[in-house]
């Protein structure tokens, strides 16, 4: 009713006719090599971008006047395609290109410039760990007849190896290792609430208050009927008891990258895994676009952190679409042998993730996915 859709299936339907790349089990699109001519390498293009948290960042920035949130959500811009591609198995060198869309009357100068600063201090902070990423420039474009605030977006390139690409071949018998999305690793400033930039829509609206419905009507679809636009007893700036930053601050977290812990994978551990996938778009059901024939079981979740647990109550969305709209607490799972679990699991408590085996596969006629949680088993396929 807010005009968004967890699975975009309409958008699915429009491109299933397009080609899969070289690799069409990989997690993105991969095609010969176009840039340099030799047949054994191969291009990754992948574009992505903050979605609707860029709204969230507008709202709290005029509330409290603080640019730093925007560069957080540059941070979100970057990492939504930087970890889609690490599933490839890939840690760069990337090229990486913005693209900013903004109504000018709303979105000063002070504002971009916070913009392009967090992504130039995300690659700084990236090539301590070892993961190169170079800013090529972009396009900031005076939209304001098509962009009620501004939107965030980048494109990220890669020229790699085609024996160095990861396709997904999830196999019975493989466990789930999930990485959390929330917390405080080692490469982050402060206390991060596990969002991501998956299911902005449904937690600004279902936790901030309709007071800020009449203030800031250009933060919202104008098409959308009034009894979803913020229905929440919130103000950004409220606390809650389970969390050490304020509801704005929570849902604003900048999106986790796994970049660091990657880089210090073994060759041995990485070639063990049989699928990556980062739980964005559908959640935790996002597996299902890359398996055939296999029951993927997840009965061993970690707990729910507080901010989903906020918007579940406040939302009353039931538990089964909750977890095809949010990570629910693990953004990044890792198929493979369970003899191989253990040291991934070390390594990524090295850099302050927490990481547990959260389910395991079996053999199956059909897809399916269970995800059991307390008393409460849902289904998918």
């Amino acid at each position: 009713m807010r005009g968004v859709s967890s699975q975009k299936e309409d958008v699915h339907k429009a491109i299933h006719h397009i080609d899969k790349g070289i690799f069409p089990k990989a997690f993105c699109k991969v095609v010969p090599d176009i840039l340099g001519g030799d047949p054994d390498w191969c291009n990754i293009v992948h574009a992505d971008g903050a979605g609707t948290k860029s709204s969230l960042a507008y709202l709290y920035w005029k509330e409290t006047g603080d640019l730093n949130v925007w560069k957080g959500i540059a941070q979100d811009a970057l990492v939504m395609n930087l970890d889609d591609m690490l599933c490839l198995g890939i840690t760069g060198p990337f090229l990486m290109s913005n693209t900013i869309g903004r109504n000018k009357h709303l979105i000063p100068g002070e504002v971009i410039a916070a913009i392009i600063e967090g992504m130039e201090t995300f690659c700084a902070n990236m090539a301590n760990y070892g993961i190169e990423i170079y800013p090529t420039g972009g396009e900031t474009a005076d939209v304001g007849d098509i962009v009620k605030t501004v939107l965030i977006d980048s494109t990220f390139t890669a020229r790699v190896k085609r024996s160095s690409v990861k396709e997904i071949n999830i196999q019975p018998g493989d466990v789930i290792v999930g990485l959390s999305s929330y917390g405080q690793t080692i490469y982050e400033q402060e206390y991060n609430a596990g969002i991501g930039s998956n299911g902005l829509t449904s937690a600004r609206h279902d936790l901030l208050n309709n007071a800020y419905a009449a203030k800031y009507p250009e933060s919202f679809d104008l098409n959308t009927d009034k009894e979803y636009i913020y229905t929440g007893p919130y103000k950004v700036t409220d606390y809650v008891q389970q969390m050490p930053v304020n509801i704005g601050k929570a849902i604003l977290s900048p999106t986790r990258t796994y970049a660091p812990f990657f880089k210090s994978l073994g060759a041995e551990v990485l070639d063990s895994v049989h699928g990556i996938i980062h739980c964005t778009g559908g959640g935790q059901t996002k597996v299902l676009k890359f398996v055939e024939g296999i029951h993927i079981i997840k009965d061993n979740l970690m707990v729910v952190p507080p901010l989903f647990q906020l918007i579940k109550q406040h939302s009353g969305i039931g538990l089964k679409e909750m977890y095809e709209v949010f990570n629910m607490g693990h953004r990044m799972e890792f198929y493979l042998p369970e003899k191989y679990s253990g040291e991934l699991i070390n390594k990524a408590k090295n850099m302050g993730i927490e990481a547990v085996i959260i389910g395991h596969c079996r053999s199956a006629n059909v897809k399916l996915l269970t995800i059991s949680s307390g008393n409460e088993q849902n289904i998918w396929n």
